[in-house]
């Protein structure tokens, strides 16, 4: 009696992690669709952005870009979708395949994949993946920008 009540406890919690997991691919999807809806290529022609390290620091933090990136993704445009940041197609996908591997994993009550999705390895990998390419794209934004166009994109104008 006791294991059968633990295990429905541990079923119902594992679930509902699976249902935020749902909900916040879902968002990561449809935010950057109704910003492209919406505001007509305005949000892209701007070069102020929202993310507050860039804001604070006038560089760059490691995911800066990938919504503007989404959205053109979404345009059909990845040439220029890649330019912004290399990882807004493979948020795209990863969000629909993690969407769709936990409605399989809630109607069928097993789990998939955990060896290769919670593992040490892979996200130390994608760590490392993550900040070389912040440290390349840094490289490059010091050199396209002067020291007054970076204040520019600050608060501290």
């Amino acid at each position: 009696m006791f294991r059968q009540t633990l295990t429905d406890y541990t079923n119902r919690k594992k679930a509902k992690y699976k249902i935020y997991g749902i909900i916040g691919a879902t968002l990561t999807l449809i935010l950057p669709f109704f910003l492209m809806l919406t505001n007509q290529d305005d949000h892209l022609k701007g070069d102020q952005s929202f993310c507050p390290i860039k804001m604070l620091t006038g560089f760059p933090c490691p995911s800066c870009g990938i919504t503007k990136s989404v959205v053109y993704f979404y345009q059909g445009d990845v040439i220029t979708s890649i330019s912004y940041h290399i990882l807004g197609p493979a948020v795209v996908f990863f969000c629909v395949f993690t969407i769709v591997l936990l409605l399989i994993e809630l109607k069928t009550n097993k789990d998939y994949f955990n060896q290769y999705l919670y593992s040490k390895k892979t996200a130390y990998g994608l760590a490392i993946f993550i900040g070389i390419y912040h440290i390349v794209r840094l490289f490059y934004f010091i050199q396209e920008h002067s020291f007054s166009e970076i204040l520019k994109e600050t608060i501290w104008k």
